[in-house]
């Protein structure tokens, strides 16, 4: 289940695009540590696919605790000058994470297939197969508290389909069980199983690390990704993605 992605350098398009549909992730090698970069990066990759980009950003740490797997997804609409912008997407389908400065130690990544996850639990958890599958749940309705979260409710299931059949399987702490939900106990049940087999996972997959310079590129809809615990300081640039594959 887990991914260890083919590092490529950036001048080789077609091999890049070819590990990303296989695999669901790739290095991207080659690159200068500019925010430049990563933009130009994400449009080689995406080409006339790319149909948004949001805003930059930079997340630096210093003795980082372990980020557990996840997939890349927020809901952020603001006021610039009375015109409504949005900075985050919650169907963001791509992305692209560039190392600016390695840690002294740690902070190694690694990366699942959930697709894989979903499939297996057919079996192995048919109980937790058919939640993430058949219930809603309130995708950010555990930050209800967090400042510049709209106040609708984004209300969903883990597992969905796009209108051009991309599946979309999300990983997110913050999906709680709907405002007042009739099922709502046995919503945060299954919230915690599904927590505690993701977090059981994560101690088989592999890890890799990134150079200053390389940028992890996700297909957001199928990969989770985490990163162990380091020492030092560590800094990424993250940029989310829409393609026009994106639901």
């Amino acid at each position: 289940m887990g991914v260890v992605p083919a590092r490529v350098d950036i001048g080789n398009t077609d091999e890049i695009r070819h590990r990303l549909t296989r695999d669901g992730a790739v290095v991207l090698t080659g690159l200068d540590t500019t925010a430049d970069a990563l933009v130009a990066a994400a449009a080689t990759v995406l080409g006339p696919r790319l149909r948004q980009l949001y805003p930059l950003r930079q997340r630096t740490s210093q003795d980082g605790k372990s980020v557990h797997l996840h997939a890349d997804s927020f809901d952020v609409v603001v006021d610039v000058g009375g015109v409504q912008h949005r900075r985050r997407d919650p169907e963001e389908d791509y992305v692209a994470i560039q190392c600016v400065q390695p840690p002294t130690s740690g902070g190694e990544s690694f990366v699942a297939d959930a697709y894989r996850f979903v499939d297996d639990c057919t079996t192995a958890d048919p109980e937790l197969r058919e939640f993430l599958t058949q219930a809603d749940v309130d995708l950010y309705g555990g930050w209800g508290a967090l400042r510049g979260l709209p106040a609708t409710p984004r209300v969903s299931r883990h597992v969905e389909y796009t209108r051009t059949g991309r599946r979309i399987v999300r990983r997110t702490d913050g999906a709680a069980p709907p405002h007042r939900d009739p099922d709502a106990e046995h919503i945060q049940t299954m919230l915690g199983r599904f927590q505690k087999a993701v977090h059981d996972l994560e101690g088989a997959l592999p890890r890799f690390e990134l150079a200053e310079g390389d940028i992890l590129f996700l297909d957001n809809y199928r990969c989770w990704h985490g990163r162990e615990p380091h020492t030092g300081d560590r800094s990424v640039r993250i940029v989310t993605l829409r393609s026009s594959d994106a639901r």
